[in-house]
């Protein structure tokens, strides 16, 4: 058996998540810690407490969830030595995937997070992007839907669930679309900003300066992209992936059916809810899928 550990991204975040964790590990104490203090915020407080709201503001959920990934996985070392063949994450998830395995310092991708997720919200005026899951419908119906109104796919998650965005009006559009379509649904998600979107251009800019400030080395597990579906391991086009990312759709579907084909046989969630592990059964039986436990 040959697994991969996958780490997730926005919508797994909850109030409480890994307080046990620093309570009962050393390692992943000082995770949290280091997080604090990049940001120079108690972070942690708004991760064990809240409330919500707080925790629900990109510039919070995403450091706060590559944080309470990362020591779930330093936990989980503490009494475990195996580094996997490869390893994944679903958008944010692979700066998670990423700093695990060496290519970036904790610290710089705090940091990076948090100005990833300013820059995407300064990028779109709120109320003017929005975000909505359409399930139901496969990602060929959903991508004509697109072309007729101006959204755009930005995760392509499984079958019969995908995600698009762009400016509300046409995000609108193609939801009665996809309903005429005979989607099962077609509903608003509960994001600030419309992502992996074309409207994100000018935060993909600020991310790809900020990016240039830090070094990036190849990680010790090789990352299979969001952009390419396939293993890398160059710095360099790990840095060019990461913009990428942010302004064009996550292909998670493809990326889990890319597995088998590398010999991966089990995939293994690390960080906070269980999203990853419900979608990849539905993606293909050729997987088994579970969460860390630690």
């Amino acid at each position: 058996m040959s697994s991969i550990f996958v780490f997730p991204g926005q919508g797994s975040q909850t109030v409480g998540m890994g307080r046990d964790l620093y309570d009962n590990s050393p390692a992943a104490r000082m995770v949290f810690d280091e997080v604090d203090d990049a940001l120079g915020q108690r972070l942690s407080d708004i991760i064990f407490d809240g409330p919500a709201e707080e925790l629900n503001l990109t510039r919070n959920t995403q450091p706060a969830i590559m944080a309470t990934s990362i020591a779930m996985l330093r936990a989980w070392e503490e009494n475990n030595d195996f580094i996997p063949p490869y390893v994944a994450g679903h958008s944010l998830g692979e700066y998670t995937a990423l700093t695990a395995y060496g290519a970036m310092n904790l610290s710089d991708t705090a940091r990076i997070l948090r100005l990833r997720g300013d820059a995407m919200q300064r990028a779109v005026p709120l109320g003017v992007g929005m975000v909505s899951v359409i399930l139901g419908l496969d990602i060929d119906t959903v991508r004509e839907i697109c072309k007729t109104t101006g959204a755009e796919v930005a995760n392509d998650n499984g079958p019969g669930q995908v995600v698009i965005s762009g400016l509300t009006r046409d995000v609108e559009r193609a939801m009665e679309l996809a309903r005429d379509a005979g989607a099962k649904r077609a509903m608003t998600l509960p994001l600030s900003a419309p992502v992996h979107c074309s409207l994100q251009a000018p935060a993909a800019i600020e991310i790809a300066k900020a990016l240039d400030k830090i070094e990036i080395k190849a990680p010790r597990a090789p990352l299979i992209s969001n952009q390419t579906c396939s293993a890398m391991s160059d710095p360099t086009e790990i840095k060019d992936s990461l913009v990428y990312q942010v302004t064009h759709g996550v292909r998670w579907r493809e990326s889990i059916l890319a597995m088998p084909l590398l010999g991966i046989t089990d995939v293994i969630e690390v960080g906070p809810g269980n999203v990853l592990t419900g979608l990849t059964p539905r993606i293909t039986s050729e997987l088994t899928a579970r969460k860390l436990e630690v």
